[in-house]
């Protein structure tokens, strides 16, 4: 599946925000760009969590949510659908519940689906 375009979708779960972004990348270089600027303008979110597919490059960060369950879950969303060449970040703000590493896992993978949901409808 290709990307041409930034996509956006709100996930909220029990007063957490989840901003999930999917955008095209050209390389490293791009994306490391894009991640600073997405840090500034979401300076107070807890977690900007991310996930990057470069053909047969790719990376994830947790950015301190537990082990396993934010980058890596976002990264297996790109490798299942096909999607390169492009990045899936999600920026987390905490809304003063913490959710358990089980609830943090599915909520990362369901604001990914969610971006990628309007990804397919404009396919």
């Amino acid at each position: 599946m290709i990307v041409e375009g930034k996509y956006e979708a709100l996930t909220e779960v029990m007063k957490s925000k989840f901003i999930a972004l999917l955008m095209p990348i050209k390389d490293e270089e791009e994306f490391k760009n894009i991640l600073k600027d997405i840090r500034k303008e979401h300076r107070k979110a807890r977690h900007v969590v991310y996930a990057y597919r470069l053909g047969q490059s790719y990376k994830s960060n947790d950015d301190g949510e537990p082990k396993g369950t934010a980058g890596r879950p976002l990264l297996e969303l790109l490798l299942k659908k096909d999607i390169n060449n492009s990045a899936l970040i999600v920026v987390r703000y905490f809304g003063g519940t913490k959710l358990g590493a089980g609830r943090l896992l599915r909520t990362y993978v369901q604001a990914g689906v969610n971006v990628i949901n309007k990804l397919e409808e404009n396919s």
